[in-house]
Parts: structure tokens; sequence; C-alpha cells
């Protein structure tokens, strides 16, 4: 019985474009998301046409003030989020392009908006958000 050439009857799998530090820089931000109130959180950010009041996230999320605050701290800090204080509360927004960067960046090509969502090492804190 002959052996097969398992590989010679393969497809050549494409190109990365990513290297092992984007990927695992990605990694951590898809953990961020990776949370289903963090989810929720986007979701209603997405879906609004201005910011929304840290105490409006309360009721809708049905969780405790201090919990709220994590999750958006979480997601400011990486970058999907901005934070306006108006008064006593904190408003907040997507930082625009984000969520359409995250993907770009899985995807390893499209357009690259500064004060966006990037694969690091190419990231750097900006007033609005991360930027390449």
């Amino acid at each position: 019985m002959a052996e097969s050439n398992v590989t010679g009857s393969c497809r050549p799998i494409g190109r990365s474009t990513m290297t092992a530090s984007d990927a695992a820089q990605l990694e951590r931000l898809f953990k961020t998301v990776a949370d289903r109130h963090r989810v929720r959180i986007l979701n209603l950010l997405a879906n609004s046409a201005d910011a929304i009041c840290v105490c409006e996230f309360q009721p809708a999320l049905g969780l405790s003030q201090p919990s709220v605050s994590y999750h958006l701290g979480m997601l400011t800090r990486a970058g999907f989020l901005q934070k306006e204080k108006r008064g006593r509360f904190s408003y907040y927004r997507l930082v625009p392009g984000a969520l359409e960067e995250l993907g770009w960046a899985v995807l390893g090509e499209g357009p690259s908006r500064t004060g966006s969502v990037a694969v690091e090492p190419k990231l750097k804190r900006s007033g609005h958000g991360l930027a390449r």
C-alpha cells in the first residue's frame, strides 16, 4: 500500500498579516470586551445618539454603581470609550471608529484612524483613546 502525501493535496494557507506580538495585544483587547456587561455597555453606546451618563447604566445593566464604574473604566483604558465630566457626573461615548478598528485589526488590513483602538505596540495614549 502506497503512502499518501497529505501535505501535497492540501491548499496552502494564506500569509499572516499579524505578528505574534500584535496577536497578543489584540488578545488583551478581546479579553476586555469578553464580558457580558461590557458587551452590553458597548451595545448601548453604539445605539445612542449622545453620550450616556454613568447613572443611566445602573438600571439598564442591573449593576451597582461601583460595578458599572469598574466596567466603564476597563473599556475607557482599553481605548473604546471617551469620558466627559459634566458637573458631578461622567458621560461616556464610543471613541469614533473604535469598534470598526477592532475588526480591521483582526483582518490585518483596512483604514487606520487616529484616536481609535489599534493593535499595540503601535499604540500610544492620546487625548481620545489609543492611536497609532
